[in-house]
């Protein structure tokens, strides 16, 4: 039963890894990946994208991005959970979560259209909200004061109900018992959340926090990709974007590879730190 899973990674995910190799390499689609010759030195297109003037600043923007979705993205489905299961109205509570997680299922594009339909300065519900109230039209999609405020909470809407069916399925995992003896105690169920409920999903809270951190420099190529414009490139253009630009549509297969390779050691870096973080927690992923 495990074959097809197996066979599934070795194909996908661990085979194609040999192809690492670009990043040491003068790269030629002609001549192909083992007959295109060595870099001159080893590192030349590591060295290329360190010297490169937007070294710092795609570094900035892509750990800050990150750092910010960590932030603000963890809180509010686990809240979202906690709520739900708490509702003792299953109709309503139904509802709320079928709404909550609808925006997962739509793409970036779909999104960005929504956003456009309320944040554009020139025709956004909310300017003319704005303008009638007396204030004038704030340029929520092309500043760079409010352009990651809405990635972030952009992609808060769209995960929020998604990320709660976690916790609530995690939730639902806890000894029933449990909050039984707590009635029993006179415990409120503000008490019973915060000594039964939170510390019962701990493990699941951690896991998933891990497993984010190891991922802090993929900042969300599509989302950014999809709404970024060159007026907000100083806050938003992260290490995927440059490398799409100046990479892959410039061919220059090497230097995304190498800047790719770099991305994944220093996950592979925060993922180690961060499992060791939670060891003295009690909890770790090995």
């Amino acid at each position: 039963m495990l074959l097809p899973g197996v066979i599934y990674y070795l194909v996908y995910k661990y085979l194609p890894m040999y192809g690492v190799i670009i990043a040491f390499k003068d790269y030629d689609m002609l001549e192909g990946i083992w007959s295109s010759p060595w870099a001159d030195p080893w590192y030349k297109y590591f060295q290329q994208f360190y010297e490169s003037p937007y070294f710092t600043q795609l570094l900035a923007n892509t750990f800050l991005i990150s750092v910010y979705k960590l932030l603000f993205g963890m809180v509010p489905p686990i809240l979202l959970a906690i709520l739900l299961n708490e509702c003792r109205t299953p109709w309503f509570r139904r509802l709320v979560q079928t709404l909550s997680y609808m925006p997962h299922f739509l793409s970036w594009v779909i999104i960005y259209g929504i956003l456009l339909m309320f944040l554009s300065q020139d025709s956004g519900i909310v300017n003319r909200w704005l303008v009638e109230s007396g204030s004038s039209t704030i340029p929520f999609l092309t500043s760079t004061e409010w352009f990651r405020s809405v990635l972030v909470g952009s992609e808060i809407w769209q995960n929020l109900g998604w990320g709660a069916i976690i916790y609530l399925a995690a939730i639902a995992g806890i000894d029933p018992t449990l909050y039984e003896a707590g009635r029993v105690d006179g415990a409120s169920r503000l008490r019973m959340v915060w000594h039964i409920t939170l510390p019962g999903i701990r493990h699941v809270i951690i896991l998933l926090l891990i497993l984010r951190l190891g991922h802090m420099l993929d900042a969300g190529f599509e989302q950014i990709y999809v709404l970024y414009n060159v007026h907000v490139y100083s806050v938003a253009d992260i290490l995927d974007t440059w490398v799409f630009r100046t990479g892959l549509e410039q061919w220059n297969y090497s230097l995304a590879s190498a800047v790719g390779l770099f991305k994944s050691g220093i996950g592979l870096i925060l993922v180690y730190l961060s499992n060791t973080l939670a060891k003295r927690w009690g909890e770790s992923i090995w």
